[in-house]
């Protein structure tokens, strides 16, 4: 007896095979007659008869599916071969995607139609964006292709094998826990080195900032403090891009502090929020000020997006900072945890904000692990600030220590008012 759970599997093979054959279709649709092994029918018809398979199997014999299948396979084989005497394009995109069709076809009819169409529309998005991943491709170099091989290591490989406890002093040092930070920084690293990528060399300086925060505002404003007095007429927006690099870095820090312990939030995000707003206001104003030039500027150069060296040395420093932090918290309390802060802040400003969240989790005040990180946030844009001032110098030293002077203003006067009250 046919039931709804039949009509849905049908259904939804029916659907699939339409969406991939659509695109199919579509970007064969220049083929002549008789060009082509499979078009939109094609693909619905196989996917439907997917789905009849997948419902005659439940109910007659599993063997059924390898055997249509293998007919499948057969019938299409045979039309590859026919259309590939006359032509020279020996792709077999289309007669591998016939073949999952019919796959997915077959899922959906057995108790899986939502899955099946999920991975019949990431089938079809696949196919359709052939051009943008061929031309992402060709842009590749061979130390990104590197880079995106061991951040798939440490993610997929390294990480689900790691032991879930805590060793070293004061059981500070979870293995599974500290390499999932290591994942994560090297993660928002990646994804701001492949923005400035896309966008930045289109955009301009500006949007490389905003991306290059992602990644490293200190290594940007070091670059762009240099560039800066190599072309003193572009000073005001390498400026601009220097505070809106420096800003960005405030929102990444909640990101991380949301990962590790969202409950920290309701402490951090007031100041945060107006360090952000207060950076972003004068990154605008300090762009409306740069106006128009003439010419290009040139974009600063990009660092590999990822090495496994780089990773262990995050590592190695993210675990002496826990160690260090929770040392000073026991033996010499609250202004032990903010000293550390002060110090770790001059240099990266992450390990600081992972290890102190991961104390907050551990029992640390809120109160506290919210004054440590603002105390980390303000000492490494301090140091961006002098990079500008002593590096940059001229109008781009003025321009930056504005920008940046207001938003430790604001950030030294949340500090001082907690502290008060």
């Amino acid at each position: 007896m046919i039931n709804a759970a039949h009509w849905t599997g049908l259904i939804a093979a029916l659907m699939i095979g339409l969406v991939i054959g659509l695109e199919r279709g579509w970007r064969l649709r220049a083929a002549g007659d008789g060009e082509r092994v499979a078009g939109i029918r094609t693909f619905a018809l196989i996917a439907l008869m997917g789905g009849v398979v997948g419902q005659l199997a439940q109910t007659l014999t599993a063997w059924l599916v390898p055997v249509a299948l293998g007919g499948v396979i057969l019938v299409i084989g045979l039309g590859y071969w026919r259309i590939s005497r006359n032509r020279r394009d020996i792709g077999i995109t289309t007669e591998i995607a016939a073949l999952l069709t019919f796959l997915l076809g077959v899922l959906a009819s057995h108790g899986e139609p939502l899955l099946a169409i999920a991975g019949g529309v990431v089938t079809a998005t696949l196919l359709g964006f052939k051009p943008r991943l061929h031309a992402l491709l060709d842009k590749l170099d061979g130390p990104e292709l590197r880079a995106i091989l061991q951040l798939a290591l440490i993610t997929a490989v390294v990480l689900p094998f790691l032991p879930n406890t805590g060793y070293g002093p004061w059981e500070v040092l979870n293995p599974r826990r500290l390499w999932m930070m290591v994942v994560l920084i090297s993660a928002i690293g990646f994804v701001g080195h492949f923005a400035v990528r896309v966008v930045g060399a289109r955009r301009g300086v500006l949007l490389t900032g905003l991306f290059a925060g992602l990644a490293s505002s200190t290594a940007l404003t070091l670059t762009l403090s240099r560039a800066g007095r190599q072309q003193p007429s572009y000073q005001p927006i390498f400026a601009a891009s220097v505070v809106l690099a420096s800003t960005t870095m405030f929102p990444r820090v909640l990101v991380l502090v949301a990962v590790i312990h969202p409950l920290l939030l309701t402490a951090l995000y007031v100041p945060i929020a107006l360090m952000s707003f207060v950076g972003f206001i004068a990154t605008v104003l300090l762009a409306i000020a740069a106006g128009r030039a003439t010419g290009q500027p040139s974009h600063p150069p990009m660092q590999h997006p990822f090495e496994l060296a780089t990773a262990l040395r995050f590592a190695v420093l993210l675990a002496i900072v826990m160690v260090a932090a929770e040392a000073l918290r026991r033996y010499a309390g609250d202004v032990g945890v903010y000293t550390v802060s002060l110090l770790s802040g001059l240099t990266d400003v992450d390990a600081i904000t992972l290890s102190i969240t991961q104390m907050a989790d551990d029992g640390l005040s809120a109160a506290v692990a919210a004054r440590a990180i603002l105390i980390a946030a303000m000492a490494n844009t301090t140091v961006k600030l002098g990079l500008a001032v002593f590096i940059g110098r001229g109008r781009m030293a003025v321009l930056v220590a504005s920008g940046l002077g207001a938003v430790l203003i604001v950030a030294g006067a949340w500090l001082g008012y907690t502290l008060w009250v």
